[in-house]
């Protein structure tokens, strides 16, 4: 019994150094060590002006996201490829499957999206607000009305309104777009009475007004209803990455490119929240 334990454990012992040998020549490479092999970052992206945008006639790009994760990748030697656009609600599944290595657009930071992913440190933040057509003057006196059946809310499938309806305005009935639908959509359903209100950032209302004005109004102006980081994501586990990132990021905003770039894109003064520098706090 003694000889066969010792030769079954020997065995063992041999199979285990052939499945720990094959686990690491069969580990899939990072991000990070396929980025500087091969001297490229690969970026998915989402519309969304002025963070991202890209012309229907030349394919060109530019934005704010755009225009920091460019230079990024140069101070660091390395290009930058656009490779598809993605919806709000699947550009995760994107970074897990190993389709793209970052999102172009930054987004906004939040417990249920850093279950599956890393984010850089903030560029700036952006507040949220609570949009109503320009004469509906139902909300006015409190907010918290909109907690009540006979009321919807205009949201879109993975995007932030769909999650402070869920958090904050469960009562409510939603109407709810699909993920490829866009923020525009969702501002269009309410002109459209097609939904009572819906939660956006003020320069996305910006750009919709142009094209229809005054036909919505800020029914949460003394206090928002949320304050986001927006932030580059990657996929989780990425810490090579992430440190990589965020000392470029550092650099561009010590040397005054990054609010550079902010000031130029900015849809209107003070829209944007700037990062207060660390030796300033």
């Amino acid at each position: 019994m003694k000889l066969l334990f010792s030769l079954s454990s020997a065995v063992a012992l041999s199979l285990l150094a052939l499945g720990a040998t094959s686990n690491v020549v069969s580990a899939a490479e990072s991000a990070y060590d396929r980025i500087l092999r091969t001297g490229t970052i690969r970026a998915a992206y989402a519309t969304y002006p002025p963070l991202l945008i890209k012309d229907s006639n030349t394919g060109k790009f530019s934005g704010l996201g755009f225009e920091v994760l460019e230079l990024t990748a140069k101070k660091l030697g390395l290009k930058l490829q656009m490779t598809e656009e993605v919806s709000w609600g699947t550009m995760i599944e994107g970074l897990r499957t190993n389709r793209y290595d970052i999102l172009a657009c930054p987004v906004w930071a939040n417990a249920t999206r850093s279950r599956a992913a890393y984010f850089t440190r903030p560029l700036f933040y952006s507040v949220i607000h609570a949009y109503a057509r320009t004469s509906d003057k139902r909300f006015d006196s409190d907010i918290k009305v909109l907690n009540d059946p006979k009321y919807k809310i205009a949201t879109m499938d993975g995007e932030m309104a769909e999650m402070i309806t869920q958090s904050d305005f469960p009562k409510a009935k939603r109407f709810s777009l699909p993920q490829m639908s866009d923020v525009p959509d969702m501002l269009m359903s309410i002109a459209m009475k097609k939904a009572d209100v819906t939660f956006a950032e003020p320069n996305a209302v910006f750009y919709f007004e142009k094209h229809n004005p005054n036909a919505l109004r800020d029914i949460t102006p003394k206090r928002p209803l949320r304050i986001f980081p927006n932030v580059f994501m990657f996929n989780i586990g990425e810490d090579k990455l992430k440190s990589m990132l965020n000392t470029t990021l550092d650099e561009i905003s010590n040397d005054g490119e990054l609010d550079s770039i902010i000031n130029k894109y900015e849809p209107f003064k003070g829209d944007y929240l700037r990062v207060a520098a660390p030796y300033q706090r």
